[in-house]
This record gives structure tokens, sequence and C-alpha cells, in this order.
């Protein structure tokens, strides 16, 4: 990954566990300090909540597991780039929003 990445997470209890705290020393990651309630802070909490309004407006909905999966996929697919790039340029105004909220909830 190199010596400046840094591993960011929304602290759920799953990445704050014992064995992800050790795989992140064992690989010499850095984890980000994130406030506690601060998941507007990561872009893909947004990317997986624009894939689940777009596959519950999807007519007709999925009836199983298969078609879900084909679903999301396709829907996935069908992202458009321009919005995966405003969310990524809008990360240094949501750290501002969230140090002057601080880490409360901010307008994102």
């Amino acid at each position: 990954m190199g010596a400046e990445f840094l591993f960011m997470d929304d602290n759920a209890r799953p990445h704050r566990a014992n064995i992800v705290d050790e795989c992140l020393q064992s690989e010499d990651i850095t984890r980000m300090d994130c406030p506690a309630y601060s998941p507007d802070l990561n872009p893909i909490e947004h990317v997986w909540d624009m894939l689940g309004r777009r596959i519950a407006a999807s007519q007709p909905p999925p009836t199983c597991l298969p078609e879900l999966r084909r679903e999301f996929l396709d829907e996935w697919c069908n992202i458009p780039q321009d919005q995966i790039d405003n969310l990524i340029l809008s990360m240094p105004g949501r750290c501002k929003a969230c140090i002057a909220s601080s880490g409360r909830h901010t307008p994102y």
C-alpha cells in the first residue's frame, strides 16, 4: 500500500475486532482517527445508499437472491463516474465540516 496509505473505517464494531487490529498492525497500516459519529466521512457509505435506492426503485423488484445479485451488479456498473468523482472531490469539505462540528452531524 505504501507508507502514506491511511486506512479509514466508520468505527463499526466489526472494524474494531482484535483480528482486524492485528492484521492492520502486521501490515504496518495506520488507521485514521475517526470521530465516533461520522460515517458521513466515508464516501462508500453514499455509494451503498445510491445502490440501495436504485435497487429499491427497480421494476420489477428482485424476488430471489440470484436476481438481487444480478440487479446489484448491474446497478453497480451503471453508477455514473461523475457521481463517484463528486464524492471523492467532496472529501476536503466533508472533513472540514466534521472538524467544525466536533465530529457530530454534518450537512452531508
